[in-house]
Parts: C-alpha cells; structure tokens; sequence
C-alpha cells in the first residue's frame, strides 16, 4: 500500500496510510492469521459472538417495541 508524502507533511500521509489500513482490514487479518486457532475455537467465538449480537438486538427492541423515535 502506497501513500504519497505531499509538500514533506508526512504526518498527512501518515493519517491517510492508516485510514487505508482501517478500511481495507489488513490489519484485522494479519492478527487472525498471528495463531493457528482449532475450526472448534472459531466456532465457538463465532457463536458467542451471535448470541452478544442477538441479546444487543433484542434489548434495543424491547426498549422501543414500535421502531417508534
């Protein structure tokens, strides 16, 4: 990934290099890929993580049962 330094304001460039990183989830995957993980691990925090999801769903629903504002 390639950032252009403008005019020597490399703390521009800086910015925007990890903007770009941000987005395009390098980041993310190099950290998943650090350790070897069991598919049973993954599946569990996959699950886990569905069930945090669905709970934060179902709270905000009961808060506002109508999707009324």
């Amino acid at each position: 990934m390639r950032v252009k330094v403008k005019n020597g304001n490399v703390d521009s460039a800086l910015r925007l290099f990890k903007r770009k990183i941000a987005e395009s989830n390098v980041l993310f995957d190099y950290r998943e890929k650090e350790y070897h993980e069991k598919r049973t691990t993954k599946r569990q925090k996959k699950k886990a993580a569905a069930k945090v999801r669905e709970r934060k769903r179902q709270e905000k629903q009961a808060q506002n049962p109508f999707g009324l504002k």
